[in-house]
């Protein structure tokens, strides 16, 4: 036997013994003792073998559905927090058995949560990041809140602390595993996501580097007015906002706004200048097919304008043009949205009865929604300086079309941060970057995948601020409410531009390819 042989077995055999440990210690976590909660399982899991918890509900808004065909093998660490007397919070950490780039990354959830977000963890994973996600300290489809009905403690747990612990905890296990703390620490979500992320910020400014919130649901309490606001339209003016009349106003606003970018693509890049008003499809007398009815009139526009008090005074933002077809979820039902109904019904009302939601003034649900919740759920412009102090980065993004939560929420809430900060900070440790044609999350009309993650761990390791990501627009449109797919459609990619700055076309190139557009000012 050779010397050169003899060394190949020899580094093979180190390399069995050096492998078999990592596996081993997969199983040694669940011994591992935890500050305010217990490790209550730590198992390997095959590559591709993953298998989501069966729960009935399938994913809320902002949490797409996934496969775990490409999630490599991983040991699987399922936590129990209770911070406090009333907090069983479920959280699970996922760790790569080899390849681990030594970053981590939390993830969040979508509406009032109830579930672990598996399908983002896979997707971090595959990426060969560290990854822990929360079900916030409750079990339930996210659509009501009467899990913390009497629960103060878990309101708490759902507002702000179940992430933090969570993130913790994931934190001490990652360094117990590879025997070292992660380099950088990351959030990437959107929706309550979002919104979490910006918490993170506010209440526990060491527990990121960089944070990416796509659409938050923030301030929480103002959305569940709005949401209120845009259910109510309907009923107050007794007419339908179904998909015919939302697609015919749809298609109205794209003809009218689409070429205003200097683009005629179908996609509507420019909704703060859009002109468009609903009353020009007001039907004629005589007309019954095509046009809108005055009450369906004043609807939309009721909608546009924004929430308003009894007295006429504007309270809170609109939904941009462009954003019809989304809206569907919220004014079809014969009431608000489940999730906003739930928040005053359960919580603020606490079944009182004589409560009707078709009469209150819009100042009062205002008011009561932030003096309620406010403090537990909503997160301030004002109030990320600890976090921008120790030089942390936060990416805002938002989709044009997002019918759920209004981009102008986030564009409020960004301008409120901007002119808080330094112009050292936000100069180079903000950004905003809206999404033309993009839905809620993903989806819709423009390109809306664009990659956060990576974009907030170069940010975080270099230094340099993105000005620019590239969004691409699926082939294959996801069906609407379930229905079946529409048609393919022709691929699309466009830069997104870090606001205020916007996709300016040269004038030559083809429309399709983000390099025929440059980001400058109008």
């Amino acid at each position: 036997m050779t010397f050169r042989t003899i060394l190949a077995i020899s580094s093979a055999s180190a390399a069995l013994v050096l492998s078999a440990p990592a596996m081993a210690a997969c199983e040694d976590l669940a011994a591992m003792d935890l500050d305010g909660g217990t490790i209550t399982s730590a198992e390997v899991v095959a590559a591709g073998a993953f298998e989501a918890p069966a729960t009935g509900f399938g994913p809320p808004p902002g949490v797409a559905a996934s496969p775990f065909a490409d999630v490599p093998q991983f040991c699987r660490v399922r936590i129990t927090l209770t911070p406090s007397d009333d907090s069983d919070i479920k959280s699970e950490v996922w760790l790569p058995l080899s390849g681990w780039n030594g970053k981590y990354v939390g993830v969040g959830n979508g509406i009032w949560a109830g579930s672990i977000s598996y399908a983002e963890m896979g997707r971090n994973l595959a990426r060969n990041y560290a990854t822990a996600a929360t079900d916030t300290g409750h079990v339930g489809t996210g659509l009501t809140a009467e899990w913390a009905i009497g629960h103060p403690e878990k309101l708490v747990d759902f507002g702000h602390r179940a992430v933090h612990v969570t993130t913790v905890a994931a934190k001490a296990v990652v360094e117990e595993f590879y025997g070292r703390g992660p380099d950088l620490s990351f959030w990437n979500s959107c929706s309550t996501g979002g919104r979490q992320g910006l918490m993170a910020a506010h209440r526990y400014p060491d527990d990121f580097d960089s944070i990416s919130a796509m659409a938050p649901a923030n301030p929480m309490t103002d959305l569940m007015t709005q949401s209120m606001w845009i259910g109510w339209q309907a009923q107050r003016f007794g007419v339908s906002l179904d998909p015919a009349a939302l697609g015919l106003v749809h298609g109205a606003v794209v003809a009218q706004c689409d070429a205003l970018d200097g683009v005629e693509d179908g996609v509507v890049g420019r909704p703060l200048s859009c002109g468009f008003q609903p009353a020009s499809l007001q039907c004629a007398p005589g007309q019954s097919e095509g046009c809108l009815s005055t009450g369906q009139v004043q609807a939309v526009q009721a909608i546009y304008e924004g929430v308003r008090a009894s007295d006429g005074s504007w309270l809170l933002p609109g939904w941009p043009r462009g954003s019809e077809m989304q809206m569907l979820a919220l004014t079809m039902g014969a009431e608000p949205f489940p999730v906003a109904m739930s928040y005053f019904r359960d919580l603020v009302f606490q079944g009182q009865v004589g409560w009707d939601w078709k009469t209150m003034d819009y100042r009062s649900y205002t008011d009561l929604a932030r003096e309620y919740g406010g403090d537990i759920l909503n997160v301030p412009s004002t109030g990320l300086d600890a976090f921008f102090a120790r030089g942390g980065k936060l990416l805002l993004s938002h989709g044009w079309n997002d019918g759920l939560i209004p981009a102008t929420n986030t564009l409020a809430f960004h301008h409120g941060l901007y002119n808080a900060l330094p112009a050292s900070q936000r100069e180079s440790q903000l950004r905003l970057f809206m999404a033309p044609g993009m839905d809620h999350c993903s989806g819709g009309e423009g390109p809306s995948e664009f990659d956060t993650l990576g974009t907030i761990d170069s940010w975080a390791s270099t230094g340099a601020a993105p000005n620019r990501m590239i969004a691409t627009r699926p082939v294959q449109a996801a069906g609407g409410f379930g229905g079946p797919p529409p048609p393919p459609r022709d691929p699309m990619e466009r830069p997104l531009c870090a606001w205020p700055t916007v996709a300016i076309h040269d004038g030559e190139g083809d429309p399709a390819l983000a390099s025929s557009f440059s980001c400058g000012m109008e």
